[in-house]
């Protein structure tokens, strides 16, 4: 029997994150970004309870490791460049459920005045979007190179910083855009760059779409961290310094590109303070 269709932007953002197939969530991704921007969802009321799984839908494939235990391999060669973009590819899976989480999870939270809420589900709906798109883009790459994602292992290290951010909107932005994104916003240049030494010119323009769009998911994430954190006697610096501190192990890795980071809204005095030592 066909399932009915969610009316609450909450509930279908829920059901995506709950799909374990990546072609269906692929699919209801876009889906539920057709649905909203169209009108056919219900926007959350203030106060309204997380309908979030409690842990996402994930195919049987990849195998999921530690991260030092997932192996590095050189670019200099077909398999290491296979790896690379399969490494890319599970990022871009998981930023699929870390954006509708954001939706089925925090669309009601108090601390998104009442006004703003159109916008804090429109914003982490079309990056949820993108982050579909994005996927779809690295996959068709990995089968062009002659495999598929899950054929190699990988980690499960955003969805932790997402676990553990579960239960603080404010620590959810610190944390998933403004850290984990940023980080990717300093180290896709290098990797277009090794890319692009060896002629592989067809992953180097997927991750240059992928970095170009990542700017504007930072950006919303700096935007809202700012929103949520309006009332708090601190600062929003000081309360993403607390934050980080609380929810993120270890310091922040340089080097920072601190260009994209400022266009993104995200300014040196957020994350400096936070990173590890120069040698």
């Amino acid at each position: 029997m066909t399932r009915e269709a969610p009316t609450c932007v909450m509930e279908m953002a829920a059901r995506v994150v709950a799909t374990a197939d990546p072609s269906e969530k692929v699919r209801l991704a876009h889906e539920a970004a057709h649905a909203w921007s169209s009108g056919q969802l219900d926007a959350p009321r203030s106060g309204a309870a997380s309908c979030a799984p409690d842990a996402p839908g994930r195919p049987p494939r990849p195998e999921l490791k530690p991260p030092a235990q997932v192996p590095r391999r050189r670019l200099g060669n077909p398999a290491g460049r296979f790896a690379l973009m399969h490494a890319v590819a599970h990022i871009e899976f998981n930023a699929i459920d870390l954006h509708f989480d954001m939706v089925a999870r925090f669309a009601g939270d108090a601390r998104i005045a009442d006004a703003q809420r159109h916008g804090f589900v429109s914003d982490w709906i079309c990056v949820g979007d993108d982050e579909a798109r994005h996927f779809t883009l690295v996959r068709r790459r990995l089968q062009e190179m002659g495999g598929d994602y899950g054929d190699l292992p990988a980690h499960d290290g955003l969805w932790e910083a997402a676990s553990n951010t579960s239960g603080d909107l404010a620590a959810r932005l610190a944390v998933a855009p403004m850290v984990l994104e940023a980080r990717g916003l300093d180290v896709t240049p290098m990797m277009i760059e090794k890319l692009d030494s060896v002629g592989d010119e067809a992953s180097v323009a997927i991750l240059r779409i992928i970095y170009e769009e990542e700017v504007g998911h930072v950006a919303a994430g700096s935007r809202w961290f700012e929103h949520v954190c309006r009332d708090e006697t601190d600062s929003a610096e000081h309360c993403f310094h607390r934050l980080v501190s609380t929810y993120f192990r270890g310091p922040l890795k340089r080097p920072f590109n601190a260009p994209a980071r400022s266009a993104a809204g995200l300014p040196g005095c957020f994350y400096e303070p936070l990173a590890e030592a120069l040698s």
